[in-house]
C-alpha cells in the first residue's frame, strides 16, 4: 500500500520566475550608516559637526582664561644662555680677576660655574692642535684630577673650617689655566725648545700659582698659615700644563 502525502502548490508571483524575486529584495535601497550626535558632547572637537570646532576653540580660550598672546609668553621667558647656565658678564667679570696676579679679586669666584673653564680648556686644545699636539684627552684628564686632588688637599689643610666643594675647585682650577693657555698661544711664535719658552714657561707658571692660592686662601680665612703648601700644590698642577707646551 502506497501512502499518499497532500503537498501544496508551490504559485510564483512574477510569472514563473523564482529569481526574480531574489533581484527585488537585492535593489531595495538601505540607508547609510550615520553616528549619532550628542547634544553637548564632552570632547568637542571629536564630535562630527563642523561647526562644533570654532565653538572648541572659544570654550578653550575662555576655560583657561582668555585669548592666549604669544608676546607675553616669550618676554616671561629667560635668555637661552641663562637657561643653560652660561653667565658671559660672571665669566668676564671672574676673568678679569685673573688677569691681575697682584690683587686678586675672590668676590666673583663665590658663585662657581664650568662655562668658562671648558672655553678655556677648548682654547688650550685648539692652540695646542695648532702646534701639531692633539692633547684634547689629555688636558680634559689633567685637569679633572689636578680638580679631585687639589680638592683633597685643601680640605685635609682646612679641616673643619673647609667649605670647597669639588664644584668650585674645578671652577677656579679651570679659570686659573688662562695664563697657560696665554702662553700656549705666545708659545706659537717662539722657537720650539729655547730659553725664552722656558723663561716665560716659568712666569706664566708662576702667575697661574700666585692667582689659585689666593683664590683658595681667601676662600677659607683660616687658612693663611698653610698658603705656602697651597701653593706648592698649585705650582705643581700647572707646571704639568706648563710642560705641554714647552715638550
Amino acid at each position: 500500500m502506497t501512502k499518499e502525502f497532500a503537498v501544496p502548490p508551490v504559485v510564483f508571483p512574477s510569472g514563473g520566475n523564482p529569481s526574480a524575486v531574489n533581484i527585488q529584495k537585492r535593489r531595495v535601497p538601505t540607508a547609510p550608516f550615520q553616528p549619532t550626535r550628542a547634544t553637548n558632547p564632552s570632547i568637542p572637537f571629536m564630535s562630527f559637526d563642523i561647526g562644533s570646532v570654532t565653538t572648541a576653540a572659544t570654550s578653550s580660550s575662555t576655560l583657561y582664561g582668555g585669548p592666549i598672546s604669544g608676546n607675553t609668553s616669550f618676554e616671561a621667558e629667560e635668555p637661552l644662555l641663562d637657561e643653560l647656565g652660561i653667565h658671559p658678564d660672571q665669566i668676564r667679570k671672574k676673568t678679569l680677576s685673573i688677569l691681575n696676579p697682584v690683587r686678586v679679586n675672590a668676590h666673583p669666584h663665590r658663585d662657581s660655574d664650568l662655562s668658562g673653564p671648558v672655553l678655556y680648556y677648548v682654547a688650550f686644545s685648539l692652540f695646542q692642535l695648532l702646534a701639531g699636539k692633539i692633547q684634547f684627552g689629555v688636558i680634559l684628564g689633567w685637569i679633572v684630577i689636578c680638580s679631585m686632588f687639589l680638592y683633597v688637599v685643601f680640605n685635609m689643610l682646612a679641616g673643619r673650617t673647609g667649605n670647597l666643594d669639588l664644584h668650585r675647585c674645578a671652577s677656579i682650577v679651570g679659570y686659573c689655566i688662562l695664563p697657560v693657555t696665554v702662553f700656549s698661544a705666545v708659545s706659537l711664535c717662539l722657537p720650539a725648545g729655547g730659553v725664552v719658552s722656558f723663561v716665560m714657561a716659568g712666569l706664566f707658571v708662576l702667575w697661574s700659582a700666585r692667582v689659585c692660592t689666593s683664590l683658595l686662601v681667601q676662600s677659607c680665612p683660616d687658612c693663611d698659615e698653610h698658603g705656602g703648601l697651597i701653593a706648592y700644590a698649585c705650582f705643581l698642577i700647572y707646571t704639568l700644563f706648563a710642560m705641554l707646551v714647552v715638550f
